[in-house]
Order: C-alpha cells, then sequence, then structure tokens
C-alpha cells in the first residue's frame, strides 16, 4: 500500500484530493508567492479526520501546511513542496454559544463574521473584525493573531481566545486554557499557539469570550485631511482625551484615490487622509461628536457624523473596500508594521519619504488608535515578485519600524514574506529559544515548515 493510499484508507475517498489542478487551488493564499507542489489535500471534516493525518505525516514524515480560507496576507499557508495541505474549512460548526457565560465553542472553519452574527441573536458579539471578516475562518485568525478594526478597543484575537483544543503533530490532542474569565493554572499554552501560524499543532476547536453587543448601531464619523500629518495628530489627540474610540482607521490619499477610481466616493482633489472613527459606548453619539470636534482642532476640512445605522455602514464600508480597491491596481506586498501611537505621525512621514527615495507606489491604511499601519507595495502585475526597489524600500521601512520600537508585524504575521527580516527584531537568544519550543511541540519538523521560526 502506497503512502497516499494510506491516507485514503484511513479517511475516505472523497476527503483525499490528489489531482494536481485542484490541489494546486488549496496550494498558495493571497500573496504573490509561488507555492510548492502538494501531494494531496485533505478536506477535514472532524477532529479525527486531523488526528489522522497527523498520525499519518508522523509515520511517513510528510510536512503538513494547515489552511482555513486562503486569506493570509504573509505567506503563512502556502504550500511547501510534497506537503499536505490540511484544508479545515469544512470544520465550520458552532458548538456550543452561551450567553450566560458570554463564551462560544466553535470550530476552526467558522467563518468570522458568521459567528458573530450567531452572537448577535442573544445580544453579544465577537469583537475581532479583520477587514476580511466575511470570508476569512477562525481557525485562520487564531493562527495569526488576527486584529481587526475594532481592535483599538477589544483587543486582537488572543484577547478573545480563551482556550483551544489542538492537535500535536503525532497526532496527541491536547485541551488549552479554560471556560472561565479567570485561570493562571500552568503555563498559557492557549497565548503560545494563538499567532503560532500553524508551526506547533491544528487548532480544531476554540472557546471564544464573546461581549455584549451596543444597543443602537455605532455613531460613526469620517474626518478629511488635507495633509496626513493632521490626521495622525488628530488621532493622538482622540486617544488623549479618552474618548475610547470603538474604530479609529487612518486611510492615505493613494488609499483613497483606488477606492474613488473603483467606487466613485466623491473624492475632493485636496484630501490627502481621511480619518474613520467610531464610538459604541453608551453615550456613543456624544463621543462621536466629541471626536469630530477634535478633528476639526487638528485641521479636518470636512467632518461628516453619521445620522443612521445606514451612513454609518456606509461609512465603514470605506473602510473596508480598501484591500480590494488596492488589488485592482497590480500586485501587493501587504505589510503590517506596528509602531508606538505617539510615533504614529514620523512613521506616515516615513512611509512617505520612502516611496519617493525608492520611486515605488505605497498605499497606506492604519488601525489608527493601535499604531498599526498596512503600507501596501504595489507593482506590476506581470511580474512574479516584487522589483528590487520594493524590495528596498520595505527594507527600510521595517529598519525605522525598529528604531522607533515598533515590530514587523502586527496581526498578519511571519509567514514566509518576513523571514529575512526576523532576527532583526528578535535576536540570536529569542531565536534559540523559538527554535527549542518548536522541538518540544514538533520534533520531525513536519508543521508547517519553513514557517514562522
Amino acid at each position: 500500500m502506497t503512502a497516499i493510499s494510506e491516507l485514503v484508507a484511513a479517511l475516505a475517498p472523497e476527503k483525499v484530493l490528489t489531482d494536481s489542478d485542484v490541489t494546486d487551488s488549496y496550494a498558495r493564499d493571497r500573496t504573490f508567492l509561488e507555492p510548492g507542489k502538494p501531494l494531496a489535500v485533505v478536506l477535514a471534516h472532524t477532529r479525527d479526520d486531523v488526528v489522522a493525518v497527523m498520525r499519518w505525516a508522523t509515520r511517513h514524515r510528510v510536512p503538513v501546511v494547515p489552511r482555513g480560507a486562503g486569506t493570509g496576507l504573509a505567506g503563512g499557508a502556502t504550500a511547501v513542496e510534497g506537503c499536505v495541505v490540511l484544508a479545515l474549512h469544512r470544520m465550520a460548526v458552532i458548538r456550543e454559544l452561551s450567553p450566560d457565560d458570554e463564551i462560544a465553542v466553535v470550530e476552526p472553519g467558522v467563518i468570522t463574521a458568521d459567528l458573530d452574527r450567531a452572537a448577535r441573536e442573544h445580544g453579544l458579539m465577537y469583537a475581532p473584525d479583520p477587514s476580511s471578516y466575511e470570508i476569512s475562518t477562525i481557525g485562520g485568525n487564531l493562527a495569526t493573531n488576527a486584529g481587526g478594526l475594532r481592535c483599538v478597543k477589544y483587543g486582537v484575537t488572543r484577547d478573545s481566545a480563551l482556550g483551544l483544543e489542538v492537535v500535536l503533530a503525532d497526532g496527541r490532542v491536547i485541551n488549552t486554557g479554560r471556560r472561565t474569565v479567570k485561570g493562571v493554572t500552568g503555563y498559557d499554552l492557549t497565548g503560545l499557539f494563538v499567532g503560532s501560524e500553524g508551526t506547533l499543532g491544528v487548532i480544531t476547536a476554540a472557546t471564544v469570550r464573546l461581549r455584549r453587543a451596543p444597543s443602537v448601531y455605532p455613531a460613526t464619523i469620517a474626518a478629511e485631511f488635507t495633509s496626513l500629518r493632521e490626521a495622525a495628530a488628530a488621532v493622538s489627540a482622540i486617544i488623549a482625551a479618552g474618548c475610547q474610540p470603538s474604530l479609529l482607521e487612518l486611510l492615505d490619499r493613494n488609499t483613497l484615490k483606488a477606492i474613488d477610481d473603483w467606487r466613485n466616493i466623491g473624492l475632493e482633489e485636496s484630501t490627502r487622509a481621511m480619518l474613520i472613527a467610531q464610538s459604541d459606548a453608551v453615550d456613543g453619539p456624544a463621543v462621536s461628536e466629541r471626536m469630530a470636534e477634535l478633528c476639526t482642532a487638528n485641521g479636518a476640512a470636512f467632518v461628516a457624523v453619521s445620522s443612521s445605522a445606514q451612513e454609518a455602514a456606509q461609512l465603514i464600508e470605506v473602510r473596508r473596500m480598501a484591500y480590494e480597491a488596492k488589488e485592482r491596481l497590480g500586485k501587493c506586498l501587504v505589510e503590517d508594521v506596528c509602531v508606538p501611537r505617539s510615533l504614529l505621525p514620523d512613521m506616515i512621514e516615513k512611509i512617505e519619504a520612502i516611496a519617493v527615495k525608492h520611486g515605488v507606489l505605497i498605499t497606506t491604511v492604519a488601525h489608527a488608535g493601535d499604531g498599526n499601519l498596512h503600507p501596501v507595495f504595489v507593482f506590476d502585475r506581470a511580474l512574479s515578485e516584487p522589483p528590487p526597489e520594493v524590495w528596498a524600500a520595505a527594507d527600510e521601512l521595517f529598519r525605522e519600524t525598529l528604531k522607533m520600537g515598533g515590530t514587523l508585524t502586527g496581526e498578519h504575521g511571519v509567514g514566509l514574506l518576513k523571514q529575512r527580516w526576523l532576527a532583526m527584531e528578535t535576536g540570536p537568544i529569542t531565536e534559540e529559544i523559538h527554535r527549542g519550543i518548536k522541538q518540544v511541540f514538533d520534533p520531525l519538523g513536519i508543521l508547517n515548515p519553513g514557517k514562522a521560526i
């Protein structure tokens, strides 16, 4: 019996795909990276399927690349040569939703927005909301510790993860964390697995925290500025004033132009930046008016405050269209550096200067309340990877980020794209510890090899 025949026998023929025309469609995420050829794709339906795959992979020393919806932007789910892609999107059951305990137990293939909608039927919400929330999965969000538009108030995915069910590299199953709000028994293995990008184990279920949903649609403002520096200064003023926004997003001129060319949002020639802010507090309308005043005081040329749920949703949709609008311009190298909030204006100026210096198109949006910026380097669609000037600009951007006390990635993960810069941030001692942790959980090195570590 061949290795693949053995795998089919352990699962079922319909769960194991070997036709290259089919497997190739599971081999890449949303990056430009060229994947390796998978040996097979497994469509897991249950935890037992995952256990069977990992036991088989351990016996045959076959690498396994876990995959959710393939919406990642760092190459974390990119197939390596001769691997099995373990597709988890069909494990999409909300096993439990407890309004009394304000928790849900979900499988990794549950779509982020679907969990949020299910929670809202009980007056609750699932707080993490990456821009891809309508198509990204909880498993992928956990793997990369995704953030999103509401993370300025509610934190990133790790802040909502209470416990996990994880299949280890050899097929053993462990449960980490708890169902309770508090718990400090043992090491924080939940926190370790969240953000580990599939290199330590395969998450097959998660217990996540739910929060009270606002009783009305949050009041929203959109402010237009004639300079990025003024917009960044308004961000600092809003935070300093204690407004506690539930969303605070910044879009630069290049991003707004891409959206306007696509959807005609009425962009003014003088607008260099837009700030979109929201408050879901009980006194949200008053807070939003205060944020609007602070924007005006810091140079906003125009400020709109939503008067209905429909208007608020339309303003937020402008932000959510950003990435798709940029993809229309060409191929994208998408980054997600993060700096201390006080240095956001300086980082924005650095990005603009780097774009001019290297002659590249950079479009930037930011989770401004967190200091998390998404500079996107757009290059010719005909090229298989970024040209030298884009890599040079990215290198300078990362070095400037670290000089400011920032980090290479706030929520997308290291994947493959940031491998060349990882040591600049971690240093040799931390690298050694990371390799030691990997050795404990995956001694054969079969889980998502070449990623993150």
